[in-house]
């Protein structure tokens, strides 16, 4: 019999304390899911799913919001209060919610990523994290979020698109759920197993000029394919909707890029650090992937802020290293250089 949702969380509902309250709040986040994919799937919002919210509103991260930024923000808000957490931040507000003081948990959450997208038909997500909630964030709740992501309990992302999928892991693996509408259950699919090489990679090359050189290096080396010193073809995909590139990546391999570059605004990057690059990091990790912010693996990183910003590579853990290797020391990216594969990297 195939397992749902409920049966995998079975084993941490039954183990009591902070551990149930994560089964409890995952299967509310997918109650909350369920309900956003047939918004998403109907238009269900006045004016369409693509409209803007009023007065051109922006979010906690300065983008502009859509009325579907704000419902789901509104349902994810009501799961988390449903299950008890004690803290709730999202990209859609501008500081951390308090809702239960009794709570063991922290939801950290992007309510609905690639909004931009909206209008164009291609699949969206939601992407959250999920962290403990211990005495010392309760005398000082600015530093609930303030925790490295390694501390993390559970992650995951929702993937809006043909099928409702979610991406989760606590972890023990990565795996991946699919939503019947019919049944209104999740059911187990797959555990995800990133491949270690890429064939593919994921950037906007559009922003080629603002890159610094040891980045635009790299991707020349993958444009230069069987001829150049990779030795293979490489493909390029790049959808701008971070779920639907991560979750290709984690069925069949490839890297994704989104470094820092010379434009204002983009030196630290745009990927959010607590409620996106955390959560897909955990879960890149757990399939045998890596993940990092070119230099340093992106778990290790202490954010100083609910909304703060980093560059992000995840993927393939043989080319996110790869990457590593290139910009701490430009000069090994050939595979014909002694240094190349001896230089230990960012804690890798």
């Amino acid at each position: 019999m195939t397992a749902t949702l409920q049966d995998h969380l079975g084993p941490l509902a039954s183990a009591g304390g902070s551990r149930a309250d994560v089964a409890r709040l995952v299967e509310a986040l997918s109650g909350a899911a369920a309900s956003l994919q047939r918004l998403i799937s109907t238009g269900g919002t006045a004016g369409g799913a693509a409209a803007s919210a009023p007065e051109g509103g922006a979010n906690g991260g300065g983008d502009i919001q859509k009325l579907l930024d704000l419902e789901a923000d509104r349902l994810f808000l009501a799961a988390a209060r449903s299950a008890g957490v004690a803290f709730y931040g999202s990209e859609e507000q501008d500081e951390a919610v308090s809702i239960d003081p009794a709570g063991t948990l922290a939801l950290a959450i992007d309510p609905l990523d690639g909004s931009s997208n909206i209008e164009t038909n291609v699949s969206i997500g939601t992407i959250f994290s999920v962290l403990p909630v211990e005495a010392s964030h309760r005398a000082d709740p600015a530093t609930v979020f303030r925790q490295p992501g390694r501390r993390q309990l559970a992650a995951g992302f929702f993937v809006y698109g043909p099928q409702l999928l979610l991406v989760m892991t606590t972890g023990e693996g990565t795996h991946v759920f699919g939503w019947s509408p019919e049944t209104n259950v999740f059911t187990k699919t797959m555990t995800v197993s990133i491949p270690a090489e890429a064939k593919e990679f994921s950037i906007n090359a559009s922003n080629q000029r603002h890159w610094e050189a040891p980045m635009r290096r790299y991707v020349d080396e993958c444009l230069a394919g069987a001829d150049g010193p990779r030795g293979r073809d490489f493909n390029m995909r790049w959808v701008a909707s971070m779920v639907a590139d991560a979750y290709r990546i984690f069925v069949r391999g490839g890297i994704y890029l989104y470094p820092g570059d010379a434009r204002k605004g983009y030196v630290q990057g745009r990927i959010r650090l607590c409620y996106e690059a955390n959560p897909v990091a955990f879960c890149a990790e757990q399939a045998g992937g890596a993940a990092s912010d070119g230099l340093n693996p992106i778990l290790d990183l202490v954010p100083e802020g609910l909304h703060q910003r980093t560059p992000v590579v995840f993927g393939s853990r043989e080319e996110v290293l790869q990457v590593a290797r290139t910009l701490a020391d430009p000069a090994s990216l050939s595979e014909a250089s002694p240094l190349f594969g001896d230089r230990p990297v960012g804690g890798f």
